[in-house]
């Protein structure tokens, strides 16, 4: 980077500068006594993330030729933000309250910029209104981009969140489905050797309505069939001991072990049949009994899928336009536990909610209050430790609707508190946040007329939303 004395016509190329060049050409003789010229070559840094204000050399900058761009990292990588070329305004603007760099500003080719120092910002409001105003719109315009651009890449995570949560919930129920259909073309050829082997025997219409008892009753709808694995083995034994003391064939002890059917039910059938006959009546009871188990999980499963997609379109409210509407909060707050619920359970965490009943409505954007959820439940879960604690409540306190999530982890340290809400400031590793989910949490409520509060200390983080009632 060079720095040079305004060339003569240095006036005459303002005039043509698609930003600046209609201020008054007095304003315009003001930059060019008070300017430099610098350069720039492809590849440097004008600046680099987090460096402050003191640090940076540069004041306003009025682009004459060349590109230059800013890169900003929110969690995936440098991404390319903001792009500046000849007749663009850069740099620090008059009023301007940023503090620090937000990332790492590049030149991408040759670059020559007017220069003006930043202690000459209060003459050159004084002497130049016209460019001043200019400069404004100009910061604001920059503001509202950049600002749009973090929102969309803390959309981009909180998706990312959502489609791992979803992914993880689905792969279980889906799993059973797919076994349960692998395995049913066998169970049902099963069934039918039972039920050939069955016609066979010549049974008598009493020993047909015993059988049909005993099957009745491993079949019922609210057979306790989910047994602990200390469960299964001892009941295993007491079937296969039963089996052995009427002379039955063992072929039928592990479908006869995962029915409901009690003992007392086998010793009446037992009554009734004894040899071959008892063989293929455990036998087709047996068949029967798995093919309905499997269509029972196979529907349960199905069901839950369609559960975690309800849940899912609830909760992006997907279908619905983004306008204000009376709301149920603890159903967006149970959907969201919904999709993060394997995230709890990877890490044993009890996640408790506790809803006051005949809550009154809030009038919000779904979507807008399920993303703040999401936000403050997913830092809480990444906040304790193995077999944590996270509790949600919800109830009303004077003219607000009041939600709060604790969290029993290490607590926030006090020294960066006061930094929590700010744009880009993180704790995580880097890659695993942007560190503009709580900064956007608070900008969505208070777009909502409420406000988000903090209070942490070792053992117990509290972070409170408050949302106004509805008159």
């Amino acid at each position: 980077m060079n720095l040079a004395a305004p060339p003569p016509d240095i006036v005459d190329r303002l005039v043509q500068h698609r930003t600046v060049g209609g201020v008054p050409r007095s304003e315009l003789e003001w930059l060019a006594a008070h300017g430099r010229i610098r350069t720039a070559e492809p590849g440097e840094y004008l600046g680099r993330k987090g460096q402050t204000l003191d640090e940076w050399q540069f004041g306003l900058e009025i682009l004459l030729s060349g590109r230059m761009a800013i890169h900003v990292d929110r969690g995936a990588g440098l991404r390319k933000v903001m792009q500046w070329q000849a007749g663009d305004v850069t740099g620090v603007l008059p009023f301007s309250r940023m503090k620090t760099m937000m990332g790492d500003s590049i030149v991408e080719t040759p670059v020559e910029a007017l220069s003006i120092a930043r202690d000459l910002f209060p003459e050159l409001v004084r002497d130049c209104p016209g460019l001043t105003a200019t400069l404004v719109h100009v910061m604001l315009d920059r503001a509202r981009v950049f600002n749009t651009s973090a929102w969309q890449d803390e959309k981009m995570v909180s998706l990312g969140r959502l489609s791992a949560g979803l992914a993880h919930e689905l792969n279980n129920p889906a799993s059973a489905v797919v076994r349960g259909a692998a395995t049913l073309p066998k169970v049902m050829a099963e069934a039918e050797r039972a039920t050939a082997r069955l016609a066979r025997t010549g049974l008598t219409d009493d020993q047909l309505a015993a059988i049909a008892a005993v099957r009745q009753a491993c079949m019922r709808e609210d057979a306790p069939v989910s047994r602990s694995p200390l469960q299964r083995a001892d009941r295993e034994d007491q079937i296969a001991e039963w089996l052995q003391a009427h002379g039955a064939d063992l072929s039928a002890l592990d479908d006869l072990v995962d029915t409901a059917a009690t003992m007392e039910a086998l010793d009446e059938l037992a009554r009734h049949l004894e040899g071959d006959q008892l063989d293929a009546a455990l036998d087709w009871v047996a068949a029967g009994c798995a093919v309905r188990s499997l269509a029972s999980e196979a529907e349960q499963a199905a069901t839950r899928i369609s559960e975690l997609v309800s849940s899912m379109k609830r909760l992006t409210y997907l279908d619905q336009a983004p306008v204000r509407a009376p709301l149920d909060l603890e159903r967006g707050i149970r959907d969201t536990l919904a999709v993060l619920g394997n995230k709890a359970r990877s890490k044993a965490v009890s996640v408790a909610v506790e809803v006051e009943p005949e809550l009154p409505e809030v009038s919000a954007v779904g979507g807008e209050l399920n993303q703040v959820w999401m936000s403050l439940i997913d830092n809480a879960l990444d906040a304790v430790g193995q077999a944590g604690s996270v509790a949600v409540t919800v109830k009303p306190e004077g003219p607000w609707m009041v939600v709060r999530v604790v969290d029993d982890g290490p607590g926030i340290e006090a020294d960066i508190q006061e930094r929590v809400f700010d744009p880009f400031f993180t704790t995580k590793a880097p890659g695993e946040g942007t560190g503009l989910g709580l900064e956007i949490a608070r900008a969505r409520i208070r777009g909502h007329g409420g406000d988000v509060d903090f209070e942490s200390r070792p053992g117990r983080t509290e972070f409170c939303v408050r949302l106004p009632l509805e008159d």
